[in-house]
């Protein structure tokens, strides 16, 4: 009778046998052809005349005369002679219109000028931060300002939204051995002009048990995790206006330089009141890596730290109230606008893609606009923020609150723009 022969890998330890599961699914997903050490590729679609009419704000006649006249970059024709816009050819355009119409380049050209200050805010803590994160850099990026978004989560959340899920991270950076590699070679550009990426992956678990490491050997004394994160954003300080962190762990080395590094917070919030008291618990962590961070000697301030109500439903009395007593405990650092709970940003969600890649039919025109305005009137707010701190007057709440009243107009005037 012929023996039989067992499988080579009935023998394995525990270890041997996840190792080789990793191997195995790591040479299916080659073999099928996934992007494993490069992005999944991307493109962003095009934009209709009267929708970068809306995002430049200025007619779209005008932007139809400047492409007769053959000013600004040649918009692509479809069908009927309708134009067209890729977010490249926006930014030309905002480089055009600053240079013809000097008096208002601040407008079309926001990026900050010498002296002003980079700005780096923190998504720090709470529900759909990082939603928050992903349409604050794209609709900044839309505005016309160089950003660079830094995923901090080893889970890679946002990265995964722009197609990466294993090209480096902030340990590259960080870590603390000879093969530290320059903040440059980390950034990674993403289908949005104007807008790069530190991709977040597993590998910056190793920071914080490195750290931890070193924070018990050195007698409990602060390392220099959190300064390792300012030195890195220093490196590309001249290429950038601002830079969004996003998915720092709540406890820990990583989610220390976050708050170190940043000039501004934000912290989201849900209006329930287990969301609530969570809230409060963060913000007493919060303020513990903060008195670490000054205990060492090192001091600072922020610029800002605001609160956002997301997930919110207006129609809802219970939340209503809610938000009525956020605002009476928080004042003025509660942002007026807020995120609506919508089904427009979960099917976009769901695709790995944000309402600015999709066109309205993808999600139904109505729900679209509607979320639409209110992400939009979020990053409005933080734009103003940030050009307060650049001494700069508020301009973005009061065109976000024009594109608003505009309403059905407008939706009509995108279906017979050309």
């Amino acid at each position: 009778m012929p023996q039989t022969v067992s499988p080579p890998y009935e023998k394995e330890i525990t270890s041997e046998r996840i190792w080789r599961h990793g191997k195995g699914l790591l040479g299916h997903s080659r073999v099928r052809g996934a992007a494993i050490n490069c992005p999944e590729a991307r493109t962003l679609r095009s934009f209709s005349l009267a929708e970068v009419a809306e995002i430049l704000s200025v007619s779209g006649s005008y932007l139809r005369q400047l492409s007769i006249d053959g000013l600004g970059p040649t918009p692509e024709l479809g069908t009927a002679g309708r134009r067209s816009y890729t977010l490249r050819q926006i930014n030309e355009l905002r480089t055009y219109l600053a240079s013809a119409r000097p008096k208002e380049a601040l407008k079309f050209s926001p990026r900050r000028r010498e002296g002003e200050k980079r700005q780096i805010i923190s998504v720090a803590y709470g529900p759909a931060r990082t939603t928050t994160a992903l349409y604050l850099v794209q609709g900044l990026a839309f505005q016309g300002f160089r950003v660079l978004a830094v995923d901090l989560n080893p889970e890679g959340s946002l990265s995964k939204m722009f197609g990466y899920f294993s090209n480096g991270s902030m340990y590259g950076v960080l870590r603390y051995d000879d093969d530290r590699a320059s903040m440059r070679h980390v950034i990674q550009p993403t289908h949005f002009d104007g807008l790069d990426l530190v991709p977040g992956t597993i590998e910056l678990g190793r920071f914080e048990e490195e750290s931890s490491r070193r924070y018990h050997s050195e007698g409990l004394r602060y390392p220099d995790a959190s300064m390792r994160m300012v030195s890195a954003i220093e490196e590309v300080e001249v290429d950038y206006d601002v830079v969004v962190i996003a998915g720092a762990p709540l406890c820990g080395f990583l989610g220390a330089g976050a708050f170190e590094a940043a000039t501004g917070v934000l912290v989201t919030v849900r209006p329930q009141l287990t969301d609530i008291a969570s809230t409060a618990m963060f913000l007493h962590i919060f303020s513990h890596s903060i008195f670490q961070i000054e205990k060492s000697g090192r001091s600072f301030s922020y610029d800002f730290t605001k609160f956002l109500v997301t997930r919110h439903d207006p129609r809802d009395v219970p939340k209503q109230e809610t938000v009525a007593l956020l605002r009476d405990a928080l004042g003025d650092d509660l942002l007026n606008a807020s995120v609506w709970e919508s089904d427009a940003i979960r099917q976009a969600w769901l695709q790995e893609r944000s309402l600015y890649e999709l066109s309205a039919g993808a999600v139904g025109r109505s729900a679209y606009e509607q979320a639409m305005e209110t992400l939009n009137s979020v990053n409005a707010e933080i734009m103003d923020l940030i050009c307060k701190v650049w001494g700069r007057p508020p301009i973005y709440v009061s065109q976000a609150s024009r594109s608003t009243t505009a309403g059905k107009t407008k939706s009509r005037s995108r279906r017979l723009s050309k």
